[in-house]
């Protein structure tokens, strides 16, 4: 099966965005450990993800507030239990490795759940930087502690914008 791809200039980067035509499989930072680029036998194809493209560009506008997209995720049944819990964190919003793993009936995985996560192969959109420390501490980020802060920041700016009289 062919995988297309494409780079969505953003304000965190030029992301890759990677799958199947109909699915969303793959969104790769352009730096950090998920740091990714394209192979060489994928074909580009933007068309292929206007609706992620227009998406993407809503939620950096600060105007979308939740994804709608059809992703296809590849990975074991808990990690994907754990991906699916996380878009079940309201946006704007953070929950500790603790309370996603009490969110999925797995109380003492709270490291596997931290695995898992930083597994995520479609970040921002399947949203792991929502997901802080026990201590409240921002930790590590597949796309870097500062993309993790925008996106927060980002998303409390939404929720709560400055009053400006």
């Amino acid at each position: 099966m062919t995988t297309y791809y494409c780079y969505e200039e953003t304000p965190i980067g030029d992301l890759l965005l990677a799958g199947n035509g109909d699915q969303l499989e793959l969104l790769g930072f352009p730096g950090g450990k998920m740091g990714r680029r394209h192979d060489a036998d994928w074909k580009k194809d933007p068309s292929r993800f206007e609706e992620a493209r227009a998406q993407l560009a809503s939620y950096f506008a600060g105007e979308l507030k939740s994804f709608d997209l059809d992703l296809s995720p590849t990975g074991t049944e808990f990690q994907c239990s754990v991906w699916g819990a996380l878009t079940e964190i309201p946006y704007g919003e953070t929950w500790s490795y603790g309370q996603l793993a009490k969110h999925i009936q797995r109380p003492k995985a709270s490291r596997a759940v931290g695995a898992a996560n930083g597994m995520n192969p479609i970040p921002v959109i399947i949203p792991c930087h929502r997901v802080i420390g026990s201590s409240g501490k921002l930790t590590g980020f597949g796309g870097g502690l500062e993309t993790k802060v925008f996106l927060l920041t980002l998303e409390s700016s939404a929720v709560a914008p400055e009053l400006d009289f």
